[in-house]
């Protein structure tokens, strides 16, 4: 089930507030800059760049992502590997709140979620 449109709004500024804090400065972000999107019951972060070949084609690259199951209350947390597949964050696969996901993200202490 989806989250709620109250709860979506709260995400969105959230994260929003996270994504601008992170960004690169104004004058590199036609090269590279950060993003995210709500969909469903997840929350995705993604690094923006032009394609090497294509400039005026624009690709996502995933940092994070997180889930929320509502049965448990609880936010999921994934990474993407090389095989492009999100995985489960084992040194902590669950968090109790949101915050609690972008903290992890912004610390990177195992360098998943940034490289």
């Amino acid at each position: 089930m989806a989250i709620s449109e109250f709860e979506i709004k709260r995400c969105e500024k959230l994260v929003g507030a996270y994504v601008e804090k992170h960004r690169p400065p104004p004058h590199v972000r036609d090269q590279v800059d950060l993003g995210f999107r709500v969909k469903n019951q997840s929350i995705e972060i993604f690094e923006l760049r032009p394609l090497w070949n294509n400039p005026d084609k624009i690709t996502e690259e995933m940092q994070a992502k997180t889930t929320y199951i509502k049965k448990t209350k609880t936010w999921k947390v994934y990474w993407q590997r090389a095989d492009l597949k999100w995985h489960s964050y084992q040194p902590m696969p669950e968090v109790d709140a949101l915050e609690d996901f972008l903290t992890l993200v912004s610390k990177d202490e195992h360098c998943c979620f940034k490289g």
